[in-house]
């Protein structure tokens, strides 16, 4: 099976290079990842921002960029699609899987994740380092991976006819509707058919739990291993850490709404179960 997230521990022990890329984002106002990346980061460790190397173009939050785009922008971060790339955050497990779905659907052949990110580098003995990191421009190959993305369109297709599973990673307040969406306008609920799975119920103590661990939680919520498997969220960034979980459980087929709740709460045609 693939690896798709590594141990500090194991981390610290390879032998071969690795570029290491801080992908920390906050949905807290005022918290800044590039700040928090300049007081501390992984050894030669690139910054790389969600609300930067996106789609300008789109009026939601930090969609997926075109190929062309993010191979200039992760080229000029010393990237290539060949290299033994690890992805982290500050936090521990909340953005950085993000990023890693990001590198994949644009073609990275050898990336993963950092469990319990810069914490757990830490607390393992890690060495940190400051400043701004400067390296030589590479140039990254793209190939979109298309068949890991939901679209709008074919979200709301899946929607109305069927054909996939769907988890949601918001809160279970925000799933049913009797808490407010942090974002000015958009409305709760969720779509016909999601099932609810909290981000916080698949991450212990910033860290993702063992594979079997991940396993049990999915057959427990009726996950079947030959299904297609769409993950959603706010704004699609908790939807990767789902899709990294069903991954290290080893489902083959998960793919991630984009737009996400944000998206799907603006379309006026979309359905959507209310509060109860």
């Amino acid at each position: 099976m693939e690896q798709v997230i590594v141990s500090a521990e194991d981390l610290l022990a390879e032998k071969g290079p690795v570029a290491f890329v801080d992908g920390s984002w906050f949905l807290e106002p005022g918290r800044d990842g590039a700040e928090g990346y300049r007081r501390e980061h992984l050894p030669g460790a690139v910054f790389f921002d969600l609300d930067t190397v996106c789609d300008h173009a789109s009026n939601l939050p930090h969609m997926l960029p075109s190929p062309e785009q993010f191979a200039h922008a992760v080229g000029q971060m010393g990237l290539t699609q060949d290299d033994a790339i690890v992805v982290y955050d500050q936090q521990g497990l909340f953005s950085a899987p993000r990023v890693w779905w990001t590198f994949r659907v644009m073609g990275a052949r050898h990336v993963r994740v950092l469990n319990g990110g810069l914490p757990a580098w830490k607390a393992a003995g890690g060495k940190t380092s400051r400043s701004w990191e400067f390296p030589e421009v590479k140039t990254f190959t793209p190939s979109f991976e298309s068949q890991e993305v939901v679209s709008h369109d074919e979200m709301r297709q899946l929607v109305e006819r069927g054909g996939a599973q769907i988890l949601d990673a918001r809160p279970r307040g925000r799933f049913d509707g009797t808490e407010p969406e942090p974002r000015a306008g958009v409305s709760s609920g969720h779509m016909p058919g999601a099932l609810s799975l909290p981000v916080s119920e698949v991450i212990r103590d910033g860290r993702m739990p063992p594979a079997e661990e991940l396993r049990t939680i999915f057959e427990g919520l009726g996950i079947r291993d030959d299904a297609m498997v769409v993950t959603t969220c706010g704004s699609g960034v908790t939807a990767a850490v789902l899709l990294l979980a069903l991954t290290i459980a080893g489902h083959q087929d998960v793919r991630l709404y984009d737009a996400s709740w944000a998206g799907w709460a603006s379309d006026p045609d979309a359905p959507i179960i209310p509060p109860r």
